[in-house]
């Protein structure tokens, strides 16, 4: 005989896989809370993949902390900034302070998206106080370093390490990280059709899904047109200039192993990821004297904020040579 709930209506029988982690954000809460947010997101404000999954982590961290501290039957509505200093406070003993910052931006974009749909009153995150974020200056190789680097499909293909084909398409991925500055993702989503062989330039889809374009410079479209000319199978607009062995179209997973293959034959820090070289190739033109605008526009950046990091490393060569070179330093 089935067993009845208290009202007297059968209980729905258990499947296999219907079981959740207590701390699992219920399907209703996510239903209503965030797969409209998760849908302007993507579709309206076109944020990547991987944005959207951090700013999702973010809420669902939010709700359980709210659920912990008998704060979610009150509702959102009810979040002032004590409640939001709380939240900072506790979440300093769990995360580090740019993962908090990250959150925080996630939350507050969150907030407002509900605000301008009358779903919520106010942001109970404004105005409240962060911890200070320790400024990092981005890891960059030196010249000689990345021309060490750039050097090394040669140096396994005389070795018959490689096969030439491998060795100019791994050569290719760096040029285009370094000699274009473009980000692993924008590398591996270049198709032939994109690229104005001679005006040596490239349309490239950055962040939010934003097209620019990009010189590649003198040696990236060397190598560029010796693979396509060489090795290519398959040329048309629609085909990636970067492939696989299986002929598909590089991963963004792919190009960072084929990366620490290099790193190691030139005995380099493993932890240098391809985004590295794109720091590389901003530092390196500000060294030499580039406009901070320029850079900006190379690099995509919507704002020169993002763009100013790289003149405290400048500032910070020009400061050495001024030390070695001026008799008053």
């Amino acid at each position: 005989m089935s067993k009845k709930a208290s009202n007297g209506v059968a209980p729905k029988a258990e499947r296999p896989g219907d079981e959740r982690r207590p701390d699992d954000v219920p399907p209703d809460v996510v239903a209503e809370w965030w797969a409209p947010f998760e849908d302007f997101l993507a579709k309206e404000r076109r944020y990547s993949a991987y944005t959207v999954r951090n700013y999702r982590q973010a809420f669902e961290d939010f709700y359980r902390w709210l659920v912990g501290a008998g704060l979610w039957e009150r509702g959102l509505s009810a979040l002032g900034s004590r409640e939001m200093r709380d939240f900072v406070i506790e979440g300093q003993r769990r995360f580090d302070r740019r993962t908090l910052h990250n959150h925080a931006s996630g939350l507050r974009t969150f907030f407002k998206f509900w605000m301008r749909r009358e779903k919520l009153r106010n942001n109970p995150l404004l105005g409240v106080p962060l911890p200070k974020l320790e400024k990092r200056l981005p890891k960059f190789l030196s010249e000689d370093q990345m021309k060490l680097l750039l050097t090394g499909p040669q140096r396994l293909l005389e070795n018959a390490g490689i096969d030439a084909h491998t060795a100019w398409r791994d050569r290719l991925a760096m040029e285009l990280l370094y000699g274009g500055g473009l980000r692993v993702s924008e590398a591996v989503g270049i198709n032939y059709g994109a690229v104005d062989f001679a005006a040596g330039v490239a349309r490239v889809l950055g962040k939010g899904q934003k097209e620019r374009l990009c010189p590649l410079g003198r040696v990236a479209l060397a190598v560029l047109v010796k693979v396509r000319d060489d090795f290519a199978q398959d040329k048309a607009p629609t085909s990636p200039v970067l492939v696989n062995t299986t002929g598909m179209r590089m991963g963004v997973r792919e190009v960072q192993l084929m990366l620490k293959r290099y790193l190691t034959l030139a005995g380099l820090p493993l932890d240098l990821t391809p985004h590295k070289l794109r720091h590389s190739y901003a530092t390196h033109l500000l060294n030499a004297g580039a406009d901070l605008r320029l850079v900006q526009e190379l690099l995509g950046h919507a704002q020169l904020a993002t763009t100013q990091i790289y003149t405290h490393v400048s500032v910070a060569r020009l400061k050495e040579v001024y030390a070695k070179a001026h008799p008053r330093a």
